[in-house]
C-alpha cells in the first residue's frame, strides 16, 4: 500500500532539465524528465515511485471495471513451454515476436499473449453449459520482440497489459458480453481522463470474426491513422476503410470522415472456436450434445494508457495528469526557510488526507522558481502554496495546473475549498 502523504525530500525521484537525446516521443521525454520512468534500453523502462503510482491507479481502475463485468482476476505464468503454442500452430507463425529461452534441450517462450495458456486452463472447469459463461482476466507484464521500440512506454518490448478472456456456449451470449466489455472499456478511458478523445474503431476481424474493435485515442502524434465520424463517435482504420460493404454498413467513408492520428489503447476480438477447438474445450448443451465453446478476448495496455495520457495531457511546461490517475491529488509547495512552514504544510496535508486525498509535500531547500518548474513537469493537477506572506493571513493558495487559476483560502478551510475546486473543474 502506498503512503498517502509523502515528503518530497525523502522521495527517490528527480526532475531533469532536459530529456535524453535518444528519446523522441513526447511521452518518454516528459516521463523521464519528471522522474516517472528510467530507460534501461530501447522499449524497456523501470517505473520509479511517481510512475508506479500512476500505473497502479490506472490498473486499479481497469481492475474495478473488469470486476464490474463479472470477470475474476487470475495470474498466469509468463514462461510458456513451446509445446503448448504448437497445439495452435502459432509458435512458428510468431517466432519473430516471441522471445525464446533455451534450457538444455527444452525451449520456452516469454508470454506475448495468453490464449494458449488460458484456454486449456479454463477447460479444466468447463463440462456443461451450466459452467458457462465464465470470464477471467489478469494484469501482467508481457514480452514482445518489438522492432519499433521508439515510442517510449507506448510500444515496449516489456510492457504492462490487462488481458481478459470469456467463454460461452452460445454466440448470442458472447455477443451480449462483448457489448458489456465495450461499455466497460469506455468507462476505463473516461476515468483515466481520455474518454472524450478515445473512440471505438472498427478493424479487421481476421480469421476470427467480421470485425474486431480497437479503442483509439486521438492525438496529433499518434502512431495510427483512423477515419473518424465524431457525430457517430466511431471510427474505422486503414484495414477496412476501402471495403464498400463496411462503408455501407457503418455509413462512414474517407470522404465523409475526419482523418486523424491516434494511439491504440485497447482492442477486443470475438475468437469463436479458434482456440477451444485445438484444445478440445467442449461443453454439453441442454440436450446433452457436446459443443465447442465460444471465446472472446479483451486487451488493454495499462502502461500504454499512461503514455497516451501524457501525449494528450501536457503543455510546454510539463504533464497535466487527470486527477483519477495522477500520482498524487495535491502538491503542497513550501516557500520560505521558516521551520514552522513545513509543520503548517503537514497539517494541511493531513486535513486533505482525512478527506481522502493523497498528497506530495515539497519540503526541499531550493528556490521557489525551481520548485514551481518541477511541479509543472510532474503535473499533479492541484498545487497548494504555503509561504510566509500567506501564513501571516492564515491562508494558502490553490492553483489548478490545467487552467492556471489561483484561489486563496483560509488554511482551516482547505479541504472544503479543495473539494469544491475539484468538483467544479470536473
Amino acid at each position: 500500500m502506498q503512503n498517502k502523504i509523502v515528503l518530497q525530500s525523502r522521495f527517490p525521484s528527480k526532475c531533469l532539465k532536459e530529456a535524453p537525446k535518444e528519446e523522441v516521443s513526447i511521452n518518454s521525454q516528459w516521463l523521464i524528465r519528471g522522474g516517472f520512468v528510467n530507460r534501461l534500453m530501447g522499449g524497456v523502462y523501470s517505473f520509479l515511485p511517481l510512475g508506479l503510482r500512476v500505473l497502479q491507479r490506472i490498473e486499479n481502475i481497469v481492475r474495478e471495471e473488469m470486476n464490474g463485468v463479472d470477470s475474476s482476476e487470475i495470474l498466469m505464468p509468463a514462461l510458456h513451454p513451446k509445446q503448448i503454442w504448437e497445439v495452435t500452430g502459432r509458435w512458428d507463425k510468431m517466432t519473430d515476436i516471441i522471445y525464446q529461452v533455451q534450457d538444455g534441450d527444452k525451449t520456452y517462450g516469454l508470454g506475448a499473449t495468453h490464449e494458449e495458456i488460458v484456454t486449456p486452463l479454463l477447460g479444466n472447469f468447463i463440462q456443461s453449459y451450466k459452467d458457462l459463461p465464465i470470464s477471467v482476466f489478469q494484469i501482467q507484464t508481457k514480452y514482445r520482440n518489438e522492432p519499433r521500440a521508439k515510442s517510449g512506454v507506448l510500444r515496449g518490448r516489456e510492457f504492462r497489459m490487462k488481458d481478459m478472456y470469456s467463454f460461452h456456449i452460445e454466440q448470442a451470449d458472447l455477443d451480449a458480453y462483448y457489448e458489456r466489455a465495450i461499455q466497460a472499456y469506455h468507462n476505463v478511458f473516461r476515468r483515466c481522463g481520455i474518454g472524450e478523445q478515445t473512440f471505438l474503431t472498427y478493424a479487421s476481424g481476421g480469421v476470427f470474426s467480421k470485425y474486431s474493435h480497437e479503442f483509439q485515442a486521438v492525438t496529433p502524434n499518434g502512431e495510427d491513422t483512423i477515419y473518424l465520424d465524431r457525430k457517430k463517435k466511431i471510427a474505422v482504420n486503414d484495414e477496412v476503410i476501402n471495403d464498400p460493404q463496411v462503408q455501407a454498413e457503418l455509413g462512414i467513408t474517407k470522404e465523409t470522415s475526419e482523418t486523424v492520428r491516434a494511439i491504440e489503447v485497447g482492442n477486443i476480438f470475438k475468437l469463436g472456436t479458434k482456440f477451444t477447438e485445438p484444445f478440445e474445450v467442449k461443453a454439453t448443451d441442454a440436450e446433452g450434445k457436446a459443443r465447442e465453446v465460444q471465446m472472446g478476448c479483451y486487451g488493454i495496455g495499462t502502461s500504454r494508457i499512461m503514455g497516451a495520457v501524457v501525449e494528450i495531457c501536457h503543455d510546454d511546461n510539463g504533464i497535466i495528469w487527470p486527477k483519477g490517475i495522477a500520482p498524487f491529488d495535491a502538491h503542497i509547495i513550501v516557500i520560505g526557510k521558516e521551520d514552522n512552514l513545513v509543520d503548517v504544510a503537514m497539517g494541511i496535508a493531513k486535513q486533505l488526507n482525512d478527506a481522502g486525498e493523497e498528497v506530495l509535500v515539497d519540503d526541499r531547500k531550493m528556490s521557489p522558481g525551481q520548485k514551481f518548474a518541477e511541479s509543472d513537469i510532474i503535473g499533479i493537477p492541484y498545487r497548494i502554496i504555503v509561504s510566509p506572506k500567506l501564513q501571516e493571513k492564515g491562508n494558502v493558495e490553490i492553483k489548478i495546473r490545467k487552467t492556471g487559476e489561483v484561489i486563496e483560502c483560509a488554511q482551516s478551510e482547505v479541504s472544503q475549498v479543495f473539494a469544491k475546486v475539484v468538483k467544479e473543474a470536473n
